[in-house]
């Protein structure tokens, strides 16, 4: 039996659900001869030691105390401004790093991170659990098999049942950073093509107190590939209907859905159709349950030596290149480029 024990930094409400797929990975883990064990920390000690006692982890009072006794690999899931100093310490005590998009608040903070970490050889896996959600993983296979033929369009969709807290939207980067980000980072993923300008236009309907902290409760962006396809990414705060993630691919010969499934939430207007039967999702928590389960497994993975990076930083820099563009567009109301030379990556 090969064990590991991993440490977690953050418990708010992603580091719990993270620290409990990680509790229960060894049901999967077990019969493939891994052992995982977990240690726990957050600066709300209390709290952080009873989810370590009802999940049977081991706490530690700090991030430093957790590195220095030597765990084998480090899962940030706190707020984003700490992510760069984490992900420096991680990466310097020669431990695999897993932390949560975005790798920085903005890509110019995120630069100097990624020096970092190629100057010291680290490994740092950014959580984007769309790319082991059984649908999209299914779209990329159908688009390296060419079974769509061409592809001439996109249309992503990412809408909450309801918005956070606006003290979290506040500091968010906006609406395109904080949600849009994940379809930008699939749309490279699957079609291996770069986004190279953006254009968007928001609204706000909802809470006035949205547009008062700078953002939109919904937006829009039509993007353009560097192949010339076309596509469009939109986002909502207040999507009474439930948790809607879709992606539609439209090709010369075929057209392919990620999403709709009998929980999607949508519903037609038809005569005498009844799907989707099922009660949508209501969170993101909700829908990506397993992607998320089978991130941490790809991450016991790598920090094993057992397969490649399934997301580098490089990636989630380059989606966050488009966010901002989107961002910036949305600012100004014209068509933005991205910026130049997103660093591309095999992962």
């Amino acid at each position: 039996m090969e064990q590991i024990t991993l440490g977690l930094v953050g418990v708010g409400r992603i580091g719990v659900m993270h620290a409990e797929n990680l509790a229960a990975l060894n049901r999967e883990l077990n019969p493939r001869g891994i052992d995982v064990r977990l240690v726990l920390t957050d600066v709300a000690a209390a709290h952080a030691r009873s989810v370590a006692e009802r999940l049977g982890a081991r706490f530690l009072p700090s991030a430093a105390e957790m590195l220095a006794s030597g765990v084998d690999g480090l899962v940030v899931a706190t707020g984003t401004a700490t992510h760069p100093g984490l992900i420096r310490a991680g990466v310097d005590a020669d431990v695999p790093v897993f932390c949560e998009k975005p790798v920085a608040l903005d890509v110019a903070d995120s630069l100097p991170v990624l020096e970092h970490v190629r100057a010291a050889g680290g490994t740092v896996q950014i959580g984007h659990q769309r790319r082991f959600d059984a649908g999209y993983l299914r779209a990329r296979e159908a688009l390296a098999a060419g079974e769509l033929g061409w592809i001439h369009s996109l249309r992503a969709v990412t809408c909450d049942m309801t918005p956070p807290p606006v003290e979290f939207l506040a500091a968010s980067g906006g609406l395109f950073r904080d949600c849009s980000v994940h379809d930008f980072d699939i749309l490279r993923w699957l079609t291996g093509h770069e986004i190279v300008e953006v254009y968007a236009k928001g609204s706000n309907n909802g809470d006035p107190a949205i547009g008062a902290v700078g953002d939109v409760d919904t937006a829009l962006a039509v993007v353009t590939f560097d192949d010339g396809t076309v596509g469009t990414v939109s986002a909502g705060r207040y999507n009474g209907a439930g948790h809607d993630v879709r992606l539609e691919i439209q090709g010369s010969r075929a057209s392919l859905t990620v999403g709709l499934d009998d929980r999607a939430a949508v519903r037609s207007a038809e005569p005498g159709v009844t799907f989707p039967a099922g009660a949508p999702h209501r969170t993101f928590a909700e829908r990506f349950a397993p992607a998320y389960r089978a991130e941490m497994v790809a991450f016991v993975e790598l920090v094993l030596g057992r397969r490649p990076n399934p997301c580098p930083p490089e990636d989630a820099v380059a989606a966050a290149r488009v966010a901002d563009a989107a961002q910036e567009s949305l600012r100004t109301g014209v068509p933005v480029r991205v910026a130049a030379d997103p660093v591309r990556s095999a992962g």
